[in-house]
């Protein structure tokens, strides 16, 4: 056996290398550079692995041609955009990971026409002046929540921050204890105010919060009473928290700013699509609250946006805070937002074209019968696998309703030549990429999230996977 200074010397040189196929072919579609850096890599990995474990390195894998072939597969990964389409499987309908809500073909079509050429983002057509890019979607805004004005940014944690910067800057936000909480990639509410310079002033414990709580902490200081969705979790059992409905008034008596963070807003009932009740934001302007902030691409089923809707002179305070600048909306944001948005004007129009809403108000039993052709379609295949149909939940997802679930019904694949896990890692790795759940040594293949048109590719898509273990 080669000692491990024989094998360093055997290490192929960069332009060695690069004489050898399918390299050649792919410095048609890529610059040389990226290729060069694609055997500088596998050489040094190469390299690395000679001088801590030699005995996972042979001959073989030294040869120019090996290199090339391992370089070849680095730049095709460039070659594949990173951004790419993913079927999901999971059964959770707004899965941060995957991008939340998929957008309703209106929507898809005004960025297409937004996008391919110029618009009049900041022109006001009628006078030829300079516009306002929030006069896009603002009427529509302020008619489906019924509040005086309203203003989008990039996103909703941005709103909150755009919100507390402009309004409470050292100064006191009061918040319930129990409302502090940390929503995804780690971003925690106390530290959003901080970096708006606002002061925190906690009342209540964990799980439970009083009136008088919010009463005692009132001092000069104070400048809004805050109230913040509780996001991905729910205190149960032992627990109480204020209503806006009810701070309201105590707001009225000490002049201040009543602010409620829905997190996830509604246009329209969500009980009327078996989701557990909770106030829409119309009915949250309605009950009085100042200013309510919510997201654009959970449950209203459009793009990442932040929305802001309350009185006018405090929208007006925040358009003029330089952070809204920073934090504004592109064209395509406002596109997708404002066709959205008017399928909200007629509610059977929304259910008829919104995805998500035709999520939540999909028929069980239809969820039954599209489950049951995908097994058939499996089974007659011949696979290596244990499949059936196995009763199911579909979740909300997103941090809308942590503890919301839809009953439905799901695929159950048990693989015999290969782990569930490596299963699973192939799927991902196929195009359309597909991501399933597993659960209990199986994969679920959970169709909500399914469009009707993804369906025969998924089930292609297994068949060859599994094929190919078998």
């Amino acid at each position: 056996m080669s000692s491990p200074q024989d094998l360093l010397r055997n290490l192929p040189a960069v332009d060695r290398v690069l004489r050898e196929e399918p390299l050649p072919a792919l410095s048609e579609m890529l610059p040389q550079q990226a290729l060069t850096n694609a055997v500088q890599q596998v050489i040094s990995q190469l390299r690395q692995d000679l001088l801590t474990d030699s005995e996972r390195v042979g001959d073989v894998e030294l040869r120019p041609d090996r290199v090339a072939q391992r370089a070849a597969r680095i730049c095709e990964e460039l070659l594949q955009p990173s951004l790419r389409q993913v079927i999901n499987a999971t059964g959770t309908l707004l899965h941060t990971n995957l991008g939340r809500a998929p957008l309703a073909p209106q929507a898809l079509q005004a960025l297409i026409a937004v996008a391919s050429g110029y618009s009049n983002l900041e022109l006001n057509l009628e006078t030829g002046q300079r516009g306002e890019r929030h006069s896009h979607v603002e009427k529509l805004l302020t008619l489906l929540t019924g509040a005086e004005a309203a203003m989008v940014v990039n996103n909703n944690a941005g709103a909150v921050l755009l919100a507390l910067s402009a309004l409470g800057k050292e100064r006191e936000a009061i918040v319930s204890r129990g409302e502090l909480v940390e929503i995804g990639g780690a971003f925690r509410i106390p530290e959003v105010m901080e970096a708006g310079g606002v002061i925190l002033r906690e009342v209540g414990a964990s799980n439970r919060t009083h009136l008088k709580d919010y009463r005692q902490a009132i001092c000069d200081r104070t400048a809004l009473l805050l109230k913040v969705h509780t996001s991905n979790y729910r205190i149960i059992g032992f627990s109480s928290e204020v209503p806006a409905r009810d701070l309201l008034p105590l707001a009225r008596e000490h002049d201040l700013i009543l602010m409620e963070d829905l997190g996830s807003g509604m246009l329209c009932d969500p009980a009327a699509y078996g989701l557990p009740q909770e106030p829409t934001v119309a009915e949250t302007v309605a009950g009085g609250v100042d200013l309510v902030t919510f997201s654009g691409d959970k449950l209203l089923g459009g793009p990442q946006a932040g929305i802001i809707v309350g009185r006018q002179d405090l929208i007006r305070k925040l358009r003029r805070h330089p952070l809204a600048r920073a934090l504004r909306c592109d064209k395509l944001t406002l596109a997708a937002l404002d066709a959205t948005l008017r399928l909200y004007l007629q509610p059977e129009q929304a259910l008829h074209s919104i995805p998500v809403l035709q999520m939540f108000a999909a028929d069980q039993q239809q969820q039954q019968q599209r489950c049951r052709h995908l097994l058939e379609q499996l089974q007659q295949a011949h696979l290596a696998a244990g499949l059936q149909l196995v009763e199911d939940v579909a979740r909300v997802g997103g941090g809308a309703m942590p503890l919301a679930e839809l009953p439905d019904w799901a695929v159950e694949i048990e693989p015999r030549k290969v782990s569930v896990e490596e299963l699973a890692r192939k799927l991902r790795r196929a195009t359309p990429a597909v991501v399933a759940r597993v659960q209990n040594d199986r994969l679920l293949i959970n169709l909500r999230a399914v469009s009707t048109e993804d369906q025969p590719t998924l089930g292609e898509i297994l068949i060859r996977l599994l094929t190919e273990e078998a």
